[in-house]
């Protein structure tokens, strides 16, 4: 293999990365203190602890027609997993937003998604955390993916897995560490299926890959699993404060956070996939049954209208980027 110089070597990685230049914008490193809009240099050192240890934390967020989607849940999930495994910020939470949104800015995109990264740092190639120089600050601005089809979002089919549930120490941090997650992710495509569910020791659903699970009762409930042994998602517990208004409007009999059963949900008349890129999905297959008709149902609708109406500039859960 020849020895590269600087110029062969950056001149490679344009030639290898040039077509992601759709998808990824923009990326913010306080390793540089700046911004880069070119995909070739929006990279890690193999030194950081984020690539080799999954030593780290992260949160994705929308941003929608210029406008963050519930940042203040996000920034305090992100603080709250920080401190989760001892690590702290790496600036102040004001100062990051003004990085996420000068990052978002230089991306030029008004949709898009943004990923937020805090590193234990760089440094060694050792298991050690107090030989990292860190945090290490990483935001990156790239295309928001959903599931669309006629334009709206496409429903989908859910199985249980056999794959053990994260330890509840574990479970309530977003770390990067997501192998358990990518393996979820890869049995649901080998099942041919979209989504797989986890199930905790005393025989109750978890989450998906990357995804929360609701259902509702025969009686009308809407209910989550439990927040003790799931990442408790941003767009759940949202979806779950604006369901109280199909509570008070005696739509739901409940909307609240219970234990769930699989003989549960068999019997639900719908189930729901809750998350930053599937928003509400309904569920219309469950373990290769139909739920409900097959169909999705009027629940899913009303609970991603209101979503979306918590989406629209009046919001008091937007932040604005291009102002």
């Amino acid at each position: 293999m020849p020895i590269l110089t600087n110029a062969e070597w950056l001149a490679k990685l344009a030639e290898n990365r040039s077509a992601l230049r759709e998808d990824f914008y923009a990326m913010y490193s306080s390793l540089t203190g700046g911004i880069t809009t070119d995909p070739a240099l929006m990279s890690v050192p193999s030194d950081d602890h984020l690539v080799h240890r999954g030593d780290g934390v992260f949160e994705s967020l929308k941003c929608v027609n210029g406008q963050l989607y519930n940042l203040d849940a996000h920034l305090e999930r992100l603080e709250r997993s920080g401190k989760g495994i001892g690590l702290a910020m790496p600036c102040p939470l004001d100062k990051l937003v003004e990085i996420i949104c000068q990052t978002v800015r230089a991306g030029g995109q008004k949709t898009c998604m943004v990923r937020i990264l805090v590193s234990r740092g760089t440094g060694n190639m050792a298991i050690d955390p107090a030989l990292c120089n860190g945090p290490v600050l990483y935001v990156i601005i790239y295309r928001l993916r959903q599931r669309i089809e006629n334009g709206r979002l496409k429903p989908a089919r859910a199985a249980l897995t056999a794959l053990p549930i994260k330890p509840p120490q574990l479970a309530v941090i977003k770390a990067c560490n997501y192998l358990l997650n990518v393996l979820m992710k890869l049995e649901a495509q080998q099942r041919g299926g979209d989504f797989v569910i986890s199930v905790d020791e005393n025989g109750n659903l978890g989450e998906g890959a990357t995804e929360n699970i609701g259902i509702l009762t025969p009686d009308n409930e809407l209910l989550l699993p439990m927040p003790e042994r799931v990442l408790s998602g941003t767009t759940a517990r949202r979806t779950l404060d604006l369901a109280q208004n199909l509570v008070a409007d005696g739509t739901l009999r409940a909307a609240e956070y219970r234990n769930i059963t699989p003989a549960q949900a068999a019997q639900a008349k719908e189930i729901f996939v809750f998350g930053t890129t599937a928003d509400v999905t309904p569920v219309i297959e469950f373990e290769g049954q139909p739920v409900g008709d097959g169909k999705p149902g009027p629940i899913a609708e009303k609970l991603l209208a209101l979503l979306k109406k918590d989406m629209t500039p009046e919001s008091k859960t937007l932040t604005e980027v291009f102002k």
